[in-house]
């Protein structure tokens, strides 16, 4: 905890309380929300949470570099960044995601950069029903450690297999994720802080896992916000399960995909996957 609060007081920001080592039990319902609620209350905040101008930066060079050119899902789109950039891009582009507050947002931000995308509530699984009329796509991305919310092998088939329905043969899924080798590996819980100023009032976020009995993670955020009134603070969380890249990459086989290609991050168009070093794991696929 003291190195979370550190990093706290570099930013300058006097922490209003301290976060205590705390034994967990294996996942009572009061502390997890169901991924979609999480989400929906997270949503007022993800636009300030992320700093999409350095995220795509990084990331769209990648994505330019590998999909084909022509029509493009973002299967899990937050509030639509993705989809509005590889749209400006040239790309027809579209985006689901489970929360309807993020799907809402996502098509407030279109607006404002003078496109008319389509975006759907829809979750994994529920993709080629949900789009049936815009079938196929030439590829389908499926970003920012997504695909570890559902719980289960067989919900992680289903969605790589609703990925292929998505796509035409020969098309591309790219996915992201965390590298969880190296997270169960070292025990890594916490995660850099974030923060956001806009006039006097500040946000800072802290996100970390509990790692549970069962081998799911809780993800935690610690979401604290300073207005004229003071500091508030509210903590969400979600289950996870933490994929590793062996079964993540024999899942995607095991789905209808060929051709995979691994990285470990998205700079310079790719670097390799080190299973003890990357920040990401990364699988790049094309639909058989």
């Amino acid at each position: 905890m003291r190195a979370a609060n550190a990093a706290v007081q570099e930013k300058g920001i006097s922490m209003p309380f301290t976060l205590r080592q705390h034994k967990v039990s294996c996942h009572p319902a009061e502390y997890n929300q169901p991924m979609s609620d999480m989400y929906d209350t997270l949503s007022e905040d993800y636009d300030r949470f992320v700093n999409w101008e350095q995220r795509l930066k990084v990331e769209l060079p990648f994505l330019l570099r590998h999909l084909p050119r022509g029509r493009v899902l973002d299967a899990a789109c937050g509030t639509g960044w993705h989809a509005i950039a590889l749209a400006r891009n040239g790309y027809a582009t579209a985006g689901a995601d489970l929360s309807a507050e993020m799907i809402a947002l996502a098509r407030r931000n279109a607006q404002a950069a003078d496109l008319a995308l389509p975006f759907e509530t829809a979750g994994f699984g529920e993709l080629a029903r949900a789009f049936a009329p815009h079938l196929p796509f030439d590829g389908v991305i499926c970003l920012g450690n997504s695909l570890p919310h559902l719980l289960t092998p067989q919900d992680l088939t289903r969605a790589l297999e609703d990925f292929a329905a998505c796509l035409r043969p020969g098309g591309t899924l790219i996915l992201q994720n965390r590298n969880f080798d190296a997270v169960l590996a070292r025990g890594e819980r916490w995660m850099e802080p974030q923060s956001a100023r806009r006039g006097r009032n500040e946000w800072l976020y802290l996100r970390f896992y509990d790692f549970l009995p069962d081998g799911l993670i809780r993800f935690n955020m610690v979401t604290l916000t300073r207005e004229k009134t003071g500091w508030k603070q509210r903590v969400t969380a979600t289950l996870l399960r933490p994929l590793r890249m062996a079964e993540l990459v024999e899942a995607v086989l095991q789905s209808g995909f060929d051709s995979v290609q691994t990285c470990g991050s998205m700079e310079a168009g790719g670097t390799p996957f080190d299973p003890q070093t990357s920040g990401n794991s990364i699988v790049v696929a094309r639909r058989a």
